[in-house]
C-alpha cells in the first residue's frame, strides 16, 4: 500500500497510525503505530520511505497477514525540536488475501483464485436427481456500494452490539467472520439479510425464484432491513457474493437428495399415509440444498482439515443460539469426524444419512415400508472453474456408496454421535420414529413386484402432464394389485402445496407380466396450484394381497416456455449495444400481469423493470434495449418474466466490452407486441 502524505519533512520523526473499530488499540490488534524507516517487515505493520520529491513523502505501508479487516483510519504523527503533531490522512480498507502465501485463505492456483475471489458470474445447479439444471447467478461484489454493505453486515451483528471492541478484533480469523456472515445472511434471529418462505405463497414480498443476483438483494437490506424472501440457492449466492468481497475464495455447492435430519441419528424417518401423502414429520429429503464453501485453514482443528469449510446460512436449525451453520471441514465430512466444530452431525446427514419411510395406517398401525441406504446425497454439484459447466464433488464428500470405507466412515460417525449423547449433548428436536420405537412397528411382507413412475419427455407448464406407471410381476404366481396414486404441486423442498389428484384402481399382473399404466393430470387441474419452482410430485403405493407394499415416486418439474435474448456478444468501447428480447405465449389461455425485468452488473447500475401488456395466445413481445455499460470485461445480460401463468421465466446473454473509461449508463426501450 503506498501512502502520499504533503509534508516538509526535513528535521522530523514521522509515525504512521491505522486505526479500525471503535475503541482502537494495539492489544486487541486494532490499532498499528509504526515508525517510518528505510526497510519494511513482512510479519507485521511497517511503514518505510519508498521515494521524497520536494514537500512529498511516499510512503509504503506493510500489512501483516493476521491484520484485522476492516475500514481503517490512517493517520500521521510528525515530531519536530520536541513537538508532536497529528495529521488525517485518510482512510482505506484492508481485506483477506488469498494472494499471499502465509494467509490463511491463501490459494496457490491462479486459475482457481480467479474463480472463486474475482469471478463475479455464478451458475447455481437446482431441480432434481433426475432433472439437474442450471440457473445463472449475477455475484457483483464488485458493484458500487458492495463491499460497505459487507462492513455494515459484521457492525449488525449480535456479536458487535454486544461488544464492539472484542468482535472488530476477532475479524482477522475467517472462522469467526464465516460464523458470523452464515447467520447474517438469514435474518431469522438478527435482522440479517434475507426472509425465508417455503410456503409457496410470496405475497408481500419477492418470489424466491425471481432474484437473479445478490447485489439488489444487499442494496435493498441496507435501505430497508431484511428482505422478502429467499430460498436456499438465494441464501448461497448471497453468502457467496459476500464472502469473495471480503478477499475469502467462496464458491456454491447443491447437494440433491439432501437430507434434512433434526435429532441426530443419521435416520431420515418419513410417514406417509396408504395413499402416499406425507404425514407432518421434522425429518425430510429435500429435492436439492444449496450451500457455501469457503477457502481456508483450520487452526483450530490441524492442517489435514484445511481447505474447503462449508458455510450455510438458511436457517434450518440453530447452533449456539443463531440460526447458522459452519465453518464446517468437508474433509471431516468424508472421514466422518462429526465430534469436530462446526456442526459436523447435520452436513453428515445431509449428504449420508439412511433413510426409512413408515406406512400409518388408518387404523393408526405404523409398518415399516422401505429402508435405503444410498439414496441421500446424490450429484453434489457445483460451477467448474472457467466454464460455465457442472463439476461432480460428491467424492469429496463421501466415499462411495457401497464401499466398505463408507460403511467404515459410517459406523464411526454414528459411534461419534453416541458419545455426544451420552456426553449430555441432546438431539436438537424428537423425531416420531423416537416414538415408534416405543409402539409395535409391523415388518409387513416385502413385495415381490417391482415398478418405476416415468414422466413424458420436455413437459412445459401449460401441458397436460402424462406419467407412466410401469409396474412387473417377476414371480411364476399372478398378482392382484391395488394401486392408489395422489400428485401434489410442491416446493422444491418437498413441502406439499396442494393435492391436485387422486386415484384409485386395480389390475392383475400374471406371472412375469408388465404393465403399464398411464396417468394424467391436466393442466386446468394444477394450474392454480402449480407454485414458482414448478413441480409435482406423483406417488404410486401398489398393494399385494399378501398385505406388501410397493411405493413409487417421481417429481417432476415442468420447464418454462423459452424467453429470448439476441444481440451481439462483443462490444467495443463507449458505444452503446442492443439486447432484444422475445416472448411468446405458448400457453392455452391469456396471459396477464406481464412483468419484464432486466439487469447485470457492469452493464446496468439497477434492475430495470418494464411492465408489459397483456398477450393472447400465441402472442408475442419484442422489447429492444439499448445501454452502455460502465465495466469492462465479460458480461451477463439477465432477464426474468413473469405473468399470472408462468413464472420467472429466465434467459442470459453473455457480453465482453471493451472500455477505455467509464462512461454513463443509459437505458433506451422500444417494445412491440404482435
Amino acid at each position: 500500500m503506498l501512502i502520499f502524505v504533503q509534508l516538509i519533512y526535513y528535521y522530523f520523526t514521522f509515525c504512521q497510525l491505522f486505526l479500525t473499530g471503535p475503541t482502537p488499540s494495539i492489544s486487541t490488534n486494532t490499532k498499528a503505530a509504526m515508525p517510518v524507516s528505510t526497510s519494511g517487515s513482512s510479519t507485521s505493520w511497517s511503514a518505510f520511505r519508498q521515494s521524497s520529491i520536494g514537500g512529498t513523502l511516499t510512503v509504503t505501508i506493510a500489512i501483516p497477514v493476521n491484520a484485522v479487516i476492516g475500514r481503517y483510519k490512517i493517520g500521521a504523527q510528525v515530531t519536530q525540536a520536541g513537538r508532536t503533531t497529528p495529521y488525517q490522512v485518510g482512510e482505506c480498507i484492508v481485506l483477506f488475501n488469498p494472494w499471499v502465501p502465509g494467509d490463511e485463505l491463501f490459494m496457490s492456483n491462479d486459475a482457481e483464485r480467479a474463480e472463486y475471489v474475482l469471478n463475479e458470474q455464478g451458475l447455481i445447479f437446482i431441480g432434481s436427481a433426475d432433472s439437474i439444471a442450471g440457473r445463472r447467478w449475477d455475484y457483483g461484489q464488485f458493484e458500487e456500494g458492495v463491499v460497505d454493505i459487507c462492513l455494515l453486515l459484521l457492525d449488525s451483528s449480535p456479536e458487535y452490539r454486544r461488544n464492539p471492541a472484542t468482535d472488530v478484533s476477532k475479524r482477522n480469523d475467517p472462522i469467526y467472520v464465516g460464523r458470523i456472515l452464515s447467520a447474517m445472511i438469514n435474518s431469522q434471529d438478527d435482522r440479517g439479510v434475507l426472509v425465508g418462505n417455503w410456503s409457496g405463497n410470496y405475497t408481500g414480498g419477492t418470489s424466491p425464484t425471481t432474484w437473479n443476483g445478490s447485489v439488489p438483494i444487499l442494496r435493498s437490506w441496507r435501505q430497508n432491513g431484511p428482505v422478502k424472501f429467499g430460498q436456499c440457492w438465494v441464501y448461497g449466492g448471497t453468502l457467496c457474493t459476500v464472502l469473495r468481497c471480503l478477499g475469502i475464495p467462496a464458491r456454491v455447492i447443491t447437494n440433491f437428495e439432501s437430507a434434512y435430519d433434526t435429532n441426530r441419528n443419521l435416520l431420515i424417518e418419513e410417514y406417509i399415509d396408504p395413499y402416499g401423502r406425507n404425514v407432518d414429520f421434522p425429518d425430510k429429503v429435500w429435492n436439492f440444498h444449496v450451500w457455501d464453501e469457503a477457502w481456508f485453514t483450520r487452526k483450530d482443528l490441524g492442517s489435514f482439515y484445511d481447505g474447503w469449510q462449508i458455510l450455510d446460512s438458511t436457517p434450518q436449525e440453530p447452533t449456539e443460539g443463531s440460526f447458522r451453520l459452519g465453518p464446517t471441514s468437508q474433509k471431516a465430512i468424508k472421514e466422518g469426524d462429526v465430534n469436530l466444530s462446526f456442526d459436523g452431525p447435520f452436513v453428515f446427514a445431509e449428504v449420508n444419512a439412511d433413510r426409512v419411510v413408515y406406512m400409518r395406517n388408518n387404523d393408526g398401525r405404523i409398518s415399516t415400508l422401505s429402508t435405503e441406504t444410498r439414496s441421500v446425497g446424490q450429484f453434489t454439484s457445483t460451477k467448474a472453474v472457467g466454464s460455465f459447466s457442472r463439476i461432480d464433488v460428491t467424492d469429496q464428500y463421501k466415499y462411495p456408496e457401497g464401499s466398505k470405507e463408507n460403511k467404515a466412515v459410517f459406523d464411526k460417525a454414528r459411534r461419534l454421535l453416541s458419545v455426544s449423547v451420552l456426553s449430555g449433548k441432546p438431539p436438537r428436536r424428537m423425531a416420531m420414529a423416537a416414538v415408534a420405537r416405543d409402539v409395535n412397528i409391523a415388518q409387513p411382507p416385502k413385495p415381490e413386484i417391482t415398478g418405476t413412475l416415468k414422466p413424458t419427455d420436455g413437459l412445459q407448464v401449460g401441458d397436460d402432464v402424462v406419467v407412466t406407471l410401469n409396474l412387473k410381476n417377476p414371480s411364476s404366481v399372478t398378482k392382484k394389485v391395488n394401486i392408489k396414486m395422489t400428485g401434489t404441486t410442491i416446493v422444491y423442498n418437498r413441502t406439499k402445496v396442494e393435492e391436485v389428484l387422486n386415484e384409485s384402481k386395480s389390475i392383475t399382473l400374471a406371472p412375469e407380466e408388465e404393465k403399464e399404466i398411464p396417468l394424467t393430470i391436466l393442466y386446468s387441474q394444477y394450474v392454480n396450484a402449480i407454485t414458482a419452482d414448478n413441480m409435482i410430485q406423483v406417488v404410486a403405493v401398489c398393494e399385494e394381497e399378501n398385505g406388501g407394499n410397493l411405493m413409487v415416486d417421481t417429481v417432476i418439474t415442468l420447464k418454462n416456455p423459452p424467453l429470448l435474448l439476441k444481440g451481439s456478444d462483443r462490444a467495443v468501447v463507449e458505444k452503446q449495444a442492443i439486447v432484444d428480447v422475445i416472448f411468446s405465449n405458448p400457453g392455452k389461455e391469456n396471459i396477464t400481469n406481464c412483468l419484464l425485468i432486466l439487469e447485470g452488473s457492469g452493464l446496468l447500475k439497477q434492475p430495470l423493470k418494464i411492465d408489459l401488456p397483456d398477450l393472447k395466445i400465441n402472442q408475442r413481445f419484442k422489447t429492444q434495449v439499448e445501454f452502455t455499460p460502465h465495466r469492462t470485461g465479460q458480461r451477463c445480460f439477465m432477464a426474468d418474466f413473469s405473468s399470472n401463468k408462468f413464472s420467472d421465466v429466465k434467459a442470459y446473454h453473455n457480453i465482453t466490452w471493451y472500455l477505455s473509461r467509464i462512461v454513463p449508463t443509459m437505458q433506451k426501450l422500444i417494445s412491440e407486441i404482435y
